[in-house]
């Protein structure tokens, strides 16, 4: 079976670039011709069989991950299927499931199930957790290991897999002579780098890469290149082992794209907000603009809690700068496993912070939205406000709570609202209040 960028090669439009290009409202020989060339992704595993397909990439709406799985502290399925509903609901294009709980087969299977989104996985959490079990130890996990689960992942449904390739044994080498204040804060690229460091031994993920490859493209697995070097503080952004992995990245995505495989490249991490910029450039330059893929960046590192905002602040100048895809960050980043309810927070800043951006980039459709909702205050259509707002559940109960039924203007403003006064010299029609 053909991969949705062999396709894009041999000039044909799948349905799935079909129904993307509808969505994006742009032709859809824009679609192939972006997929054809590596520079849009279309994460569809053919056997995720209730998928509505989406791309990612030049061109496109700016999207955007939810992260969601069990733990060993949490290993009940139930409440990451009422967040994938939630994200879902939220307007979320994707979901990772990171589980590391019992059962991860069971929970992925009814993840993938379940969603009508894009589902990622990341194997190397399988393998390791089932190298524990096996072996004892993380360290004795073989390459058969890691290849049978991503071939299992593959074969469930997973879209795209975040693959930690790049943890090389130059990389550590690098982080081990500049040194940073906090190393790996990676999950998948310490377990990769305890491998290497114990076995003496060239990351198998990176040796066996071809491997992979036949894999992913059997299934049509878009290959989501991992950071497992990305900094985890302020202090290390942009140094040696983030770039080093970065130039590796590079390589990779050549290598995929010989092959027609699909191919997104991850980022970091923490970054101050002068950096940001830079680091997107890298990435599209190094890695030939590859769909860009960033968890934040979170421009600061003092806000537990409110991480969800410092991850929208640097997503947007992220996105502006070429990111194709925010994974969000919840209020519980650094904390605790989220809730529902950060999982809802999570989900909304980002789609924040890739609207503004979309807005910049001229995205179609995003001037337009913004352009409703002006036209709405203008003659005071509360209705239509909280239909055209992010989150018209929050919007509709702000508003319900703090104004009197029937009022036209705000409870903020009162007799003296702007939009009202001048509306009346302007011949703007007022809409009553409706909720």
């Amino acid at each position: 079976m053909s991969t949705q960028m062999q396709l894009a090669r041999e000039g044909k439009i799948t349905d799935a670039m079909k129904i993307i290009a509808e969505s994006e409202k742009i032709p859809a020989e824009e679609i192939r011709t972006g997929v054809a060339q590596g520079l849009i992704a279309i994460c569809a595993n053919v056997n995720h069989k209730n998928l509505k397909p989406c791309g990612v990439g030049k061109g496109l709406r700016t999207k955007v991950n939810a992260n969601i799985g069990t733990s060993s502290t949490y290993p009940d399925i139930e409440p990451e299927l009422a967040k994938l509903d939630e994200a879902i609901k939220c307007g979320a294009d994707s979901v990772m499931d990171l589980s590391t709980g019992n059962n991860i087969d069971t929970s992925r299977r009814k993840i993938i199930e379940h969603s009508t989104i894009m589902v990622g996985t990341v194997p190397i959490y399988q393998a390791t957790v089932a190298a524990i079990k096996n072996h004892g130890a993380i360290v004795s996990m073989t390459e058969d290991d890691l290849l049978k689960t991503i071939e299992t992942q593959a074969k469930d449904g997973a879209d795209f897999m975040t693959i930690h390739c790049g943890v090389t044994r130059a990389a550590i080498e690098k982080l081990r002579s500049q040194r940073r204040e906090m190393d790996i804060v990676s999950r998948g690229g310490s377990f990769i780098a305890g491998w290497i460091l114990h076995n003496e031994r060239e990351n198998p993920l990176y040796e066996r890469y071809d491997d992979i490859l036949d894999i992913c493209s059997k299934y049509d697995v878009t290959i989501s290149l991992g950071d497992g070097m990305r900094p985890g503080c302020i202090a290390d952004a942009t140094d040696r082992a983030q770039l080093t992995e970065l130039i590796t990245l590079g390589d990779l995505v050549d290598r995929a794209w010989r092959r027609g495989v699909q191919v997104m490249v991850e980022g970091p991490g923490h970054v101050p907000y002068d950096q940001i910029a830079a680091n997107m450039k890298l990435e599209k330059r190094l890695c030939r603009n590859a769909p860009f893929y960033v968890l934040g960046p979170l421009v600061t590192d003092i806000a537990p809690g409110y991480d969800h905002i410092t991850a929208a602040i640097g997503g947007t100048l992220a996105a502006i700068s070429g990111a194709d895809f925010l994974c969000y960050v919840t209020p519980a980043e650094h904390l605790c496993l989220p809730t529902i309810e950060d999982v809802h927070d999570g989900v909304i800043v980002s789609r924040i912070a890739a609207h503004a951006a979309d807005l910049v980039k001229g995205v179609n459709g995003a001037r337009d939205w913004d352009l409703q909702m002006a036209r709405a205050r203008k003659i005071l259509d509360w209705d239509e406000q909280i239909k055209l707002a992010i989150d018209p559940d929050l919007a509709r109960k702000k508003r319900s709570a703090r104004n009197k039924f029937g009022e036209t203007a705000c409870s903020m403003c009162g007799d003296y609202c702007a939009v009202k006064i001048v509306g009346k010299y302007f011949d703007a029609p007022i809409f009553p209040c409706g909720d």
